[in-house]
C-alpha cells in the first residue's frame, strides 16, 4: 500500500481538471484554498463561480486522518469500527449556465483502516455520473463509450458490473427516480491487490475529462431561453436533496470533522423547488423523465 503514490496522483488529477475546465469557461479560473483539519490533515480547495460556462464549479482534494473510523464508513464493514483511519480522494461537481449543458460529478478515493499488530485494512471508490436537464442520445453514449473504455483493461464485466452499481446508488428513493443517466460507481475495491486497484483509479480518474468535455463543447454556446432555465433549477433540486439526504461522500465528511465549506462545495447557487410541477407530454422536459430517467443499457442502445 503506497498511500503517497495515491496523494501524489491525486493532486496531479486536482491540478489537470481545473486546468482544462478554465480553459473551456474562457473566463473565470479557480480561486484556491489550502486548509488544515485540526484532528490531522487538511486539503486544497478549488472553487470557480461566475464563469460564462460555468455558474459554480468546485474540484476538492482532501486528505484526512483520526482516531476513529466515522459512522458513515463502517456502516458496510462493522468490523473496522474503532480502528484509526486515513483517507484521501478527490471529489468535483460542475455546474453549467447553459441548460442544454449537464452538470457533472467525479470522485476517486481511497481508505485505509489501521490497528496495531495488524495490517492495514484498505480500499478504494469512486466513479463518476452525469446529470442532462434535456436529453441528448450522443451525449449520453459517449459518456458511457468512454467510461466502458476505462473498465475494458480490467476485465470484461467491469464497465456492466459499475455501470449497474451507479444506476443504484445514484437513485432517490422519494422521487422513485434517478439523479441522471449514470456512469460508473464503485466501493470497497481491494479484492485486485493495491496496483491493480490504484491502476483503475487511475483509468477512471483520467477518463473523466475525455468523456465531459466534448459534451460541454459541443452545448455551451447552444441557445435557450427562460423556459429552459426554470427546468434547470428546478431539476437541481434533485441534485441538492441526493447530496444532502444520501450520498455517502458528503455523510463522511462531515461525520468526520472536515471543513464544511468544502464539502458543500457541490451544491448550486441557485435552485427552485415547486409544487407538483410535471411537464406536458411531448415537451423535451416530459422526454428527460420518460426516456432519459430510466436505466437504460445506453451502448445497446
Amino acid at each position: 500500500m503506497d498511500l503517497p503514490a495515491v496523494q501524489n496522483y491525486l493532486q496531479q488529477l486536482q491540478a489537470r481538471i481545473c486546468k482544462e475546465l478554465s480553459a473551456i469557461d474562457g473566463s473565470a479560473d479557480f480561486e484556491t484554498e489550502t486548509w488544515d483539519r485540526p484532528e490531522g490533515g487538511g486539503g486544497i480547495t478549488r472553487v470557480l463561480a461566475d464563469g460564462a460556462v460555468f455558474e459554480k464549479g468546485g474540484v476538492n482534494f482532501s486528505y484526512v486522518e483520526g482516531g476513529k473510523m466515522p459512522g458513515s464508513a463502517t456502516q458496510h464493514r462493522p468490523e473496522l469500527a474503532g480502528r484509526s483511519f486515513k483517507a484521501m480522494g478527490v471529489s468535483l461537481v460542475m455546474h453549467p449556465v447553459n441548460p442544454y449543458v449537464p452538470t457533472s460529478h467525479a470522485n476517486v478515493r481511497c481508505f485505509a483502516a489501521e490497528k496495531p499488530g495488524e495490517d492495514p485494512v484498505w480500499w478504494m471508490g469512486g466513479g463518476f455520473d452525469l446529470t442532462p436537464y434535456y436529453g441528448n442520445k450522443e451525449d449520453v453514449v459517449h459518456w458511457h463509450s468512454t467510461a466502458k473504455a476505462a473498465c475494458d483493461p480490467f476485465g470484461e464485466d467491469v464497465y456492466d458490473r459499475y455501470k449497474q452499481w451507479c444506476d443504484e446508488y445514484f437513485f432517490l428513493p422519494h422521487r422513485n427516480e434517478p439523479r441522471g443517466v449514470g456512469g460508473l460507481f464503485y466501493d470497497d475495491l481491494n479484492e485486485w491487490g493495491f496496483e491493480k486497484s490504484f491502476g483503475f483509479m487511475q483509468s477512471v480518474g483520467n477518463a473523466y475529462l475525455d468523456a465531459y468535455m466534448p459534451i460541454v463543447q459541443n452545448n455551451k454556446d447552444r441557445s435557450y431561453g427562460q423556459r429552459e432555465r426554470d427546468w434547470q433549477l428546478y431539476r437541481r433540486g434533485r441534485y441538492v436533496e441526493f447530496n444532502l439526504v444520501f450520498d455517502r461522500g458528503t455523510l463522511f465528511g462531515l461525520q468526520s470533522n472536515g471543513r464544511t465549506e468544502a464539502i458543500l462545495m457541490s451544491l448550486p447557487p441557485l435552485v427552485r423547488w415547486e409544487y407538483g410541477l410535471t411537464p406536458d407530454a411531448g415537451t423535451p422536459e416530459a422526454e428527460l423523465l420518460d426516456v432519459y430517467l430510466k436505466p437504460t443499457d445506453w451502448l445497446a442502445a
